[in-house]
């Protein structure tokens, strides 16, 4: 009885905290996102997909009556870009495209995206990483443990630009695999990383008082 009480309220801080990261990184994409399109309107690169992709990101954010057409204008237009786009559109499609699949509760999908742009060899190996965090944030929960660090570890290796995001996800999954010490060791570093974004160290300072630092 005593495992399962544990077992449920590590599911229970899952659930709660892990979504705290995916926030983090949606800024991340954001800015990531923004450096992308100036990059390809400076270069005077396609300037066609460029308008399909920022539309379709002001039709992912509606809200009100008409929102959910609005989101499935986006997902169509989204799928067309990650399909014939320009290189660079075509791998920030397929990543946006996944995250509004994943919203919309289709995460198979979502995880067959991520994980095909993540071992794309041509894409970017700066979003092939992204798609990695990405793919292991949606499954930290229910995913199998050995290749989510499998993926995540390489992440959190120094000089990854997506350490901090990496490591947090392997105190979760720490948590879930109730190695409760390694994930206090993690949580306790990511609170005073100066690299870490500011959600994260508070997630991970939050985190540390659930289990006790």
């Amino acid at each position: 009885m005593e495992e399962e009480v544990r077992a449920e309220r590590m599911r229970r801080l899952l659930q709660r905290y892990a979504g705290l990261i995916l926030g983090a990184v949606l800024l991340v994409v954001a800015g990531l996102a923004g450096w992308r399109i100036r990059d390809h309107y400076l270069a005077q690169q396609d300037r066609a997909a460029a308008a399909q992709y920022l539309a379709a990101l002001n039709q992912a954010q509606g809200a009100g009556a008409a929102a959910e057409a609005a989101r499935a204008q986006a997902v169509a237009t989204l799928a067309k870009l990650a399909e014939g786009a320009p290189s660079g559109y075509r791998q920030l499609a397929r990543l946006r495209l996944a995250a509004l699949l994943a919203q919309a509760g289709k995460r198979q999908q979502a995880l067959d995206l991520y994980n095909a742009l993540a071992t794309d060899q041509s894409a970017d190996p700066l979003l092939r990483d992204l798609a990695s965090l990405l793919w292991a944030e949606h499954q930290i929960d229910d995913g199998d443990p050995q290749l989510l660090e499998a993926r995540l570890k390489p992440l959190a290796a120094p000089g990854s630009p997506w350490r901090p995001l990496a490591e947090r996800q392997l105190a979760l999954l720490d948590l879930r695999q109730n190695r409760t010490a390694s994930a206090r060791d993690i949580l306790r570093r990511l609170t005073v990383d100066g690299a870490a974004p500011s959600g994260v160290r508070e997630s991970a300072q939050l985190l540390l008082q659930q289990i006790g630092s």
